[in-house]
């Protein structure tokens, strides 16, 4: 079964978008090229915005995604446990399609017998572990966001060291919305470890929007420009570039 490289974006927000396209739409178009999106809200305590809250699922349910509510201080496990999930999620899916051709019609794992299904969701773990992954984190910098950055910056160091026990290899990319000219700015390029954001995220300029469709428009366009790279590579470098699960 071949499942390629895991694209995920990781959005970390606490509001609603204002500028832009409707980021619902855009999680809609990531998911069609491949791409899961997954939401994280970061809230205050006692503080919940029904529109942000309908946003940030609507954005997850479009984009096949996982979403969460978390307050600052259970970030770092909350980015954890969101990215495995929907690692885990999309594998399964994979295992869905195959098993589709396999039984034919509509056959999926739970029309398995127990024992199976077992054998199944060992696979998935197995390929949880060793499969490419590679996470598109979107931080939103708003100026509500302001003093929650340190706590993103930490749960992003906390990721980054627990994905790395892993045998798969991992690629991160960092991206914040708004930047300091543009709707959005990169912050770090692809890297397999994410320590340089202890320098990145001193320099952050906190703005007033909240263009989160703008963003995960460029995500989208940023996964697509790395796949354009292929055909300047040569046939052994190519291994090192993604095919769409």
């Amino acid at each position: 079964m071949k499942t390629g490289t895991l694209k995920q974006v990781l959005l970390i927000t606490d509001g609603c978008s204002n500028q832009g396209e409707d980021p619902i739409a855009m999680a809609a178009l990531a998911k069609e090229q491949g791409i899961t999106i997954n939401v994280i809200g970061v809230m205050e305590e006692d503080v919940i915005d029904d529109q942000g809250l309908k946003e940030i699922d609507g954005i997850a349910m479009a984009g096949g995604g996982v979403s969460q509510i978390v307050y600052a201080q259970q970030l770092s496990q909350t980015v954890q446990m969101v990215t495995r999930k929907a690692m885990t999620q999309t594998l399964q899916g994979v295992v869905n399609r195959e098993l589709k051709q396999i039984l034919g019609g509509t056959g999926t794992m739970e029309d398995l017998p127990p024992e199976k299904r077992g054998e199944i969701m060992e696979v998935v773990e197995e390929l949880g572990e060793t499969v490419q992954l590679e996470v598109l984190v979107l931080v939103d910098t708003s100026a509500s966001m302001k003093h929650k950055l340190p706590t993103v910056k930490e749960a992003l160091l906390d990721l980054s060291l627990s994905l790395n026990a892993r045998s798969g290899d991992n690629r991160f990319s960092v991206f914040a919305f708004p930047g300091k000219r543009e709707e959005v700015e990169k912050l770090l390029d692809w890297t397999p470890r994410l320590e340089s954001l202890s320098s990145v995220f001193s320099k952050l300029a906190v703005g007033g929007i909240t263009p989160t469709g703008p963003a995960i428009r460029e995500a989208i366009s940023y996964f697509e420009k790395k796949r354009s790279l292929r055909s300047l590579l040569s046939r052994d470098d190519e291994s090192f570039f993604e095919e769409s699960v």
